[in-house]
């Protein structure tokens, strides 16, 4: 156990809990409300027959996402992004693209394009790695409509994607963090994998002390175990509803 009380009661190595309602919004091809803990984010997928114009005529489909956060989805209020993205919205897009790019055979998605939305609706940490976790499941939905549509084979969606935040603070590591922890860590780390035991990402930062490569591996080990658990509970929401 951690020295100081986790929410929900956990342990240091126990995931918030986690929950899908799927079909939450009555028009996108897939959607989903995924909650985390406090953190909860709608997450719809939209599919367009159509590619971006430098992917026509290759024959393939192209995955990409947009991030927002409603302005009072976090203890005061924030300012919509109107006129200009900012770098961290746009840095977190990017990263729920690529995560999404994972688990999609783009050839075999042919020439239309799917969007993610994901648009926090309350944030107590760890917004980026349940959009991508919710995202992935709306995705599936989608790609399931297609195939019952004759469009595409199932086998476009190649399996499930996942994210966990893992952190240390005093020499313990803390998987999927909370808000209260995230700022209050010695080091933040993201974690993206494939329900192949495959990384598509790793993101590792030092916010108050640096950390060796046995901590590194410590941290690793938890977010392997913690994504293997949120990887069962996407596979059961999907075998019900995909």
């Amino acid at each position: 156990m951690s020295a100081s009380p986790r929410s929900f009661g956990r342990g240091n190595a126990d995931i918030r809990p986690l929950s899908f309602e799927v079909g939450f919004t009555r028009y996108a091809e897939g959607s989903v409300l995924v909650r985390a803990g406090h953190t909860h984010v709608l997450c719809t997928a939209t599919i367009e027959e159509s590619v971006p114009a430098w992917l026509k005529g290759k024959g393939q489909g192209w995955i990409t996402s947009e991030y927002s956060m409603l302005p009072r989805a976090t203890h005061t209020r924030t300012r919509r992004d109107r006129e200009k993205v900012s770098g961290r919205t746009q840095e977190i897009q990017r990263l729920i693209g690529r995560a999404l790019r994972g688990c999609v055979d783009l050839k075999a998605l042919g020439e239309r394009q799917v969007i993610l939305d994901c648009d926090v609706i309350q944030a107590d940490g760890g917004t980026r790695v349940t959009s991508i976790t919710g995202a992935c499941v709306a995705l599936r939905l989608a790609i399931g409509k297609l195939a019952k549509e004759g469009k595409v084979p199932l086998s476009a969606f190649t399996g499930t994607v996942a994210a966990i935040s893992v952190g240390m603070k005093n020499g313990e590591v803390l998987a999927d963090l909370d808000y209260d922890e995230d700022s209050s860590c010695d080091v933040d780390m993201n974690f993206v994998m494939t329900d192949k035991n495959a990384f598509v990402e790793i993101q590792g930062t030092a916010e108050h002390a640096a950390f060796t490569r046995e901590q590194m591996n410590a941290m690793t080990d938890s977010a392997v175990a913690a994504l293997a658990r949120i990887r069962g509970l996407q596979s059961e929401v999907i075998a019900k509803h995909g």
